[in-house]
């Protein structure tokens, strides 16, 4: 990997700081996904910014008040907000809004290619095979994350008491359960699909074993698991909640019973965003105190500083799709946005 990380001899500043763009843009960054070669971003006071290598980003007042998800779909992003609306934002920056659920929050959304999903209070709403009606699906609680699958044939509904998982049959998408007591929320699927897991409320991560619903705990934490990441061709689940990223093993043994590997320390800081290197076995794992390292998933390895502290909690960390450019975003509205590899100026 050469990014041109050495040390920067007494800088205060990192080498991706000196060669990239900061902005203070007085809005907690929410979110951000990618799309052709912009990072779209979301934010805390209804603005959605489309960020690229070579021009200052343009702006798209979305929503009235927080934007609460966001996902890409072809050369667009969806985004749900609390204002109860769920928009498709193009990259010329149209708007065209899909559901309103009034007073209702938009709390989560999902994408993959034409299928697409958001979630209001008990229920989700799902959009395939370019139907301009979504099927309900109903919930035994408000629910808290989704995910579609690999091949867009299944998606993860969580929520009190477990994840449901709706799969697509040959006339109707049909639903498994999977019980585990307490509240779930951010949930992914397994890149080679056999495996499903949630972030708990709790300070854990749970999963199963999707063709035989074996359980994996995964506990211990010392905070709540903002953020989870696939890294490598094992691959690592790689999660944030601790002082050090958490690196599950999910090759063909799976993690039962199987220690992770822990990288990156933050010292006394909690990770709170992680975020995979693409093609590489590696990750940028950003901290509470705004700091960011960069680490292979190897504990003889040293981690490299990315982003020095800026007293605020790391939201969003988001790499190009043509991985030229990272973006770096914090709970107070700071950006860095900044060429990812030397060179690349």
């Amino acid at each position: 990997m050469n990014l041109g990380l050495k040390d920067n001899q007494g800088s205060s500043k990192t080498k991706l700081e000196e060669r990239g763009t900061e902005y203070n843009l007085k809005a907690p960054v929410t979110g951000a996904v990618t799309i052709n070669n912009y990072i779209v971003v979301s934010f805390g006071d209804g603005k959605v910014r489309f960020f690229s290598q070579d021009n200052e980003p343009f702006v798209v007042q979305a929503h009235k008040g927080v934007i609460l998800s966001i996902a890409g779909i072809e050369d667009s992003v969806l985004t749900g907000g609390e204002d109860g609306r769920f928009l498709k934002i193009s990259d010329n920056g149209n708007i065209n809004e899909i559901a309103n659920f009034g007073t209702q929050w938009i709390d989560a959304v999902a994408s993959y290619k034409m299928n697409y999903a958001c979630s209001s209070g008990r229920k989700a709403y799902l959009w395939s095979d370019d139907k301009e009606t979504a099927l309900t699906l109903d919930n035994p609680s408000t629910v808290g994350g989704l995910s579609f699958d690999e091949t867009g044939n299944r998606l993860a509904v969580s929520s009190y008491g477990g994840v449901t998982v709706w799969e697509k049959g040959n006339r109707r998408w049909k639903s498994s359960r999977f019980v585990w007591k307490g509240s779930h929320g951010k949930v992914t699927f397994s890149p080679d699909g056999k495996y499903l897991i949630s972030a708990m409320q709790e300070n854990e991560i749970h999963g199963w074993r999707i063709r035989d619903k074996t359980d994996l705990t995964m506990s211990g934490y010392p905070s709540k698991v903002k953020s989870l990441t696939w890294v490598g061709d094992t691959p690592h689940l790689v999660t944030s909640g601790a002082n050090e990223a958490i690196c599950w093993p999910f090759d063909g043994k799976g993690p039962l019973g199987r220690k992770p590997i822990c990288v990156a320390n933050g010292g006394n800081q909690n990770a709170t965003f992680v975020q995979a290197l693409p093609d590489e076995n590696a990750v940028f794992v950003g901290f509470y105190d705004g700091s960011v390292l960069l680490s292979e998933i190897d504990e003889t390895k040293k981690s490299y500083p990315i982003r020095s502290q800026t007293g605020y909690e790391v939201s969003v960390i988001s790499i190009s799709s043509d991985k030229k450019y990272i973006l770096i975003g914090d709970i107070k509205g700071n950006v860095l946005c900044s060429p990812l590899w030397a060179g690349e100026l």
